[in-house]
């Protein structure tokens, strides 16, 4: 099966980038799905199972290798029945990334190359707006549109209440109500996702995300499983990402749930928090922290009940975390800098007794 480029999400941000290739028959490609390093792609000129090239794989160790909706460049044609070389990687449009799970500072690409992802949560015991104000931010930080998906409506008799509790903490943030059972609110949702865009799900294991897929689909192709009644939470059953092509156009990448979600930075943290950020031009120090420092328009606004200390609270408790795990990603890259000099330096040490010189 062959792809039309623009089908596929491809457009002017990456044809820049191949413009400047020396190479007259490059093949650009999308990875669609990956297993245990092993990519699958979709391209022009038909799909197939493809890997890294020994040096890529190797230069791109630190820095992070490819994922799921990432553009690459492919030595040969793909074919269903041949493993092709991934000989180039493009640089990305946007990236959604959460910190890995553990304490070892490093970024995990979840989707790449997405331009709306739909933070999806269960209106069961899954349900928490907190949880939402924290996806939000990463989307934010991707460079994609956020939007909300508040599913399994047909459990909840206050799907309405809900609605309005997540639009008065997201504004400006689409909600959409589902049932995915039921196939309700599923057009309201298919509506935005036109041809040539990537969509994304992301949430937590028994949020109904694959359940969502298949009534996109208008098929049962992903896997579905049930959850556990005292939590509402489900297991692993969508094991690796994918992308799956909707009926009528568009492409949307389902992902397995994320039991944790690090932030890597403070990025997205005052779209989400957008009256926090405006309150914060009013402060009488440009780095308040809104703790203890005189003139904070952002504590007198809580002092004054126009804003909850809950809601406070939450935006100090997301941006320490993310200065944290900050410091540890600075802490790690001098520790690999040092590690690295200190090879060269016993490298430099065995040439010169090689030489006869001295040390």
């Amino acid at each position: 099966m062959t792809y039309d480029l623009s089908s596929l999400g491809f457009g002017p941000f990456f044809e820049e980038q191949l413009r400047q290739s020396t190479d007259s028959a490059v093949i650009p490609a999308r990875i669609v799905a990956e297993h245990r390093g092993a990519y699958q792609v979709w391209s022009v000129t038909g799909e197939g199972p493809a890997q890294l090239a020994g040096r890529l794989r190797l230069e791109l160790e630190e820095t992070g290798l490819p994922g799921v909706g990432d553009w690459v460049v492919l030595k040969e044609a793909p074919e269903p029945d041949r493993t092709t070389i991934i000989d180039h990687v493009l640089a990305r449009r946007t990236v959604f990334t959460r910190g890995a799970a553990g304490r070892e500072a490093r970024a995990q690409v979840v989707a790449a190359n997405v331009d709306l992802v739909f933070a999806v949560c269960g209106l069961d015991a899954d349900f928490n707006v907190r949880r939402i104000e924290r996806y939000l931010a990463r989307i934010w930080a991707s460079g994609a549109m956020p939007a909300v998906v508040l599913n399994k409506s047909d459990v909840c008799d206050s799907a309405a209440v809900r609605q309005a509790e997540v639009e008065s903490h997201c504004p400006g943030v689409p909600v959409y109500v589902t049932s995915a059972l039921r196939s309700e609110g599923i057009e309201a949702v298919r509506a935005g996702i036109r041809t040539g865009m990537t969509a994304a799900f992301v949430g937590s294991s028994g949020a109904g995300k694959s359940t969502l897929v298949n009534a996109l689909l208008g098929e049962e192709r992903m896997p579905t499983g049930e959850v556990r009644a005292r939590d509402g939470r489900g297991c692993h059953v969508t094991t690796h990402r994918q992308i799956v092509s909707l009926p009528g156009g568009g492409l949307l990448l389902d992902t397995p749930g994320l039991r944790e979600l690090q932030l890597v930075d403070e990025d997205g943290l005052d779209s989400v928090f957008e009256d926090i950020a405006a309150l914060s031009e009013h402060c009488r120090f440009r780095d308040c922290r809104h703790d203890n420092e005189p003139g904070c328009a952002v504590r007198e606004a809580v002092e004054s009940g126009t804003m909850t200390a809950e809601r406070l609270e939450h935006y100090r408790k997301l941006g320490r975390e993310a200065q944290a795990y900050e410091r540890r990603h600075d802490a790690r890259l001098r520790k690999q800098t040092g590690r690295v000099w200190g090879q060269l330096y016993d490298e430099a040490k065995q040439l010169r007794r090689l030489k006869g010189g001295k040390e």
